[in-house]
């Protein structure tokens, strides 16, 4: 797996909000959903997308948009037309001053606007929900980002129009993916321009050796990886592949996996019968108090208070670790001095606790000071032998 089909591995769209929209000009929407992410396809017509603090866009039948939230924005069939209509968190539509408008505007399955056959039809698609995988590669684009009709070659988007007004079995789902598809080829084009500027890690893709290590690490994250087990199968040193790896990525390879894992498991997280214990397994965590203590460091909140935030509704008698217990060796061992020692005892409990989570972390920490210092003996084994060399030249 790459970073980019990594994307929307985690949680993908699940009944993401889409929607064909037909309207007769003069026509222009607010939108203040604040949706992390939103696609808009024209299919007749012309349509601007003007943000606050920019220049308007014009988009054009086959072009498509993707607008980064949670920015506020618009949409009209011209800059100059004023908002008639306003689109609130949880695509709720209302007139500026408050009526509502959902009911009046529908014109079927997933088709509203003001006219069955009005001058300009938008496809939309709108994720509603952040994902910690995903921001990794959303922060590195633009608020708005065009992908013009002859830059690129996709039969997605006449699919999507075809599928977004059935209403068979299992629809939902057909177009989620849809949707997901759509998104990934869309940055995909969007990346292979000069102009994108995209992310270090991005361009390590391409690289054939940090390239091949950054596909290892994110499609088996649980594995027990070190740099060592890396470069033998990446067919270099450790201390190259540490090397290029920081260079190219911006980051050692340890580091960047710690911080894979725990954007993977904020994601996992998310799913509604997933238990701690299970996503330590996934990410490589050795129990759901390492996971869980190593996430609050990270993310400022334990996992649970994260599924919490999400909106996960947890399922009846499912597991639930709110604060997962250290390893019971370790718990025994503190549990006797608490009960012994008061606070002391309190203290080592603790201690147990932060100490059976950095553990992973700190394995991690250490693999890649080990490179830097092979590096730097390397380094000056280098330089001592061309020392009498260079001495002989001058």
């Amino acid at each position: 797996m790459d970073a980019l089909a990594g994307l929307l591995d985690g949680p993908r769209a699940r009944e993401a909000f889409l929607l064909r929209c037909v309207l007769d000009p003069p026509w222009s929407l607010r939108i203040r959903d604040e949706a992390p992410l939103s696609i808009v396809s024209v299919v007749r017509g012309d349509a601007w997308v003007i943000f606050d603090d920019a220049a308007p866009v014009r988009l054009r039948p086959g072009d498509v948009a993707v607008m980064r939230g949670p920015d506020h924005y618009t949409v009209a069939d011209d800059p100059g037309t004023v908002p008639q209509i306003v689109i609130h968190p949880g695509q709720r539509c209302t007139t500026p001053d408050g009526r509502e408008l959902h009911d009046e505007m529908a014109l079927g399955v997933r088709t509203w606007g003001t006219s069955v056959d009005g001058g300009s039809v938008l496809l939309t698609g709108t994720y509603q929900v952040n994902g910690e995988i995903s921001e990794r590669l959303l922060r590195a684009l633009p608020t708005l980002l065009v992908v013009r009709s002859d830059e690129w070659d996709t039969p997605l988007v006449g699919l999507l129009g075809d599928e977004i007004t059935r209403d068979d079995q299992g629809q939902s789902a057909v177009l989620d993916r849809l949707l997901d598809l759509l998104l990934i080829a869309v940055l995909r084009a969007w990346f292979s321009r000069p102009e994108a500027a995209a992310p270090a890690w991005y361009q390590a893709q391409s690289d054939p050796v940090v390239g091949r290590a950054l596909r290892m690490l994110h499609s088996n994250p649980a594995y027990p990886w070190t740099v060592a087990s890396l470069a033998a199968r990446s067919g270099l040193s450790r201390a190259a592949l540490a090397r290029r790896f920081a260079e190219l990525v911006g980051e050692p390879p340890m580091s960047y996996l710690t911080g894979w894992r725990l954007a993977l498991a904020a994601d996992l997280l998310r799913e509604p019968d997933a238990t701690v214990a299970a996503v330590a397994r996934q990410v490589g965590y050795g129990s759901a108090f390492a996971l869980s203590t190593a996430f609050k460091r990270v993310h400022g909140v334990s996992p649970q208070e994260h599924r919490r935030r999400s909106g996960v509704l947890v399922s009846a008698g499912q597991e639930v670790v709110a604060d997962p217990a250290p390893p019971a060796e370790d718990q025994d061992a503190a549990e006797r001095g608490a009960h012994g020692g008061g606070q002391r005892g309190r203290d080592r409990l603790r201690a147990a606790a932060a100490s059976a989570a950095d553990e992973v972390d700190q394995d991690h920490r250490a693999e890649d000071d080990d490179e830097a210092r092979d590096e730097d003996v390397a380094g000056a084994h280098r330089d001592a032998t061309q020392a009498p060399v260079l001495s002989q030249i001058t």
